[in-house]
C-alpha cells in the first residue's frame, strides 16, 4: 500500500535535495522506488519496469511535489523495448564491468542507464572497457543474414564475444514509434541491399513475427556449425 510521502515529515529543510543525479536517485529511493527499473536523465524519469519499480501514481505525486520540473515517462512501447533488451543483457553483462558506449545514441544510453544500479556496471565512452555496446538492431541483423545468403556468401551471423548487444530483439518501428513519441531523432534502416530489403517486406505481409524466428534459424545453425 503507497503512503503519501511529505518531505517535510523528515527534514524541515526541503532544499537538502538538490537536482544532481545522486539526490534525485536518493529521493526515489527514499518514497520507495526501486531505481533498478527506471531510466534516468535530468529532464525525465522513464520507468523500464512499472511492477517491479513500484513507481506508482502515489509516488509520482509524492516526487513531483519535490521535482516538479522532472517529466516521469509511463510509456508502455519503451517498457516493452527494456523487457526484449533485458533479456540479452542480464545473460551477457558482467556485474562491476566497464561498458564503452556508443555516441550519440538515445536509446542505448536509457536501456544501459539503470545496469550501473543493477550490476554496478561503469559507462565509458573512451579508454579500457571489458564490453562494447554493438547498437545493431533486430532489422538490420536480419537483413544481414538475408544478404549473405542472396549474395551467396553464405549466412552472415555472428556476435563478438566482447559485444553487448541491446537492441538485437528489439525491432525497428518500435525504436522509432517511441523516439517520435519522445521528439527524438528516429533511426534509418542501414541495411541498402535491395533483394534483402524486399524480401523483408514480403516476409512482414505474410509472418510479422518473422524476425526472431530467422534469428534464431540463424543462431541455431551458426552453433550446429560450431559444434561439428
Amino acid at each position: 500500500m503507497d503512503l503519501m510521502f511529505d518531505v517535510s515529515g523528515f527534514n524541515n529543510d526541503k532544499e537538502e535535495f538538490s537536482n544532481s543525479k545522486k539526490d534525485v536517485l536518493k529521493f526515489l529511493k527514499i518514497i520507495g522506488v526501486d531505481t533498478r527499473f527506471i531510466s534516468y536523465t535530468p529532464q525525465k524519469i522513464y520507468i523500464n519496469n512499472l511492477r517491479f519499480s513500484k513507481f506508482s501514481r502515489t509516488r509520482e505525486a509524492t516526487f513531483m511535489k519535490q521535482y516538479p520540473e522532472i517529466e516521469v515517462v509511463r510509456n508502455k512501447l519503451f517498457q516493452k523495448i527494456c523487457s526484449k533488451s533485458s533479456k540479452h543483457l542480464a545473460l551477457e553483462i558482467k556485474p562491476n564491468s566497464s561498458v564503452l558506449m556508443p555516441k550519440d545514441n538515445f536509446i542505448v544510453e536509457l536501456l544501459m542507464e539503470p545496469y550501473t544500479r543493477k550490476y554496478g556496471v561503469k559507462l565509458v565512452y573512451e579508454g579500457e572497457y571489458d564490453l562494447k555496446v554493438n547498437p545493431l538492431i533486430l532489422d538490420d541483423q536480419v537483413n544481414d543474414i538475408f544478404e549473405g545468403i542472396f549474395s551467396g556468401n553464405g549466412l552472415n551471423y555472428s556476435k563478438n564475444p566482447d559485444e553487448i548487444y541491446p537492441l538485437i530483439n528489439v525491432p525497428l518501428d518500435w525504436i522509432n514509434s517511441f523516439l517520435e513519441m519522445d521528439g527524438k531523432d528516429i533511426f534509418e534502416n542501414k541495411n541498402k541491399n535491395e533483394l534483402a530489403n524486399s524480401f523483408s517486406e514480403f516476409l512482414e505481409d505474410v509472418a510479422p513475427q518473422y524476425r526472431e524466428n530467422v534469428v534464431k534459424a540463424a543462431e541455431f545453425i551458426e552453433n550446429k556449425l560450431e559444434t561439428e
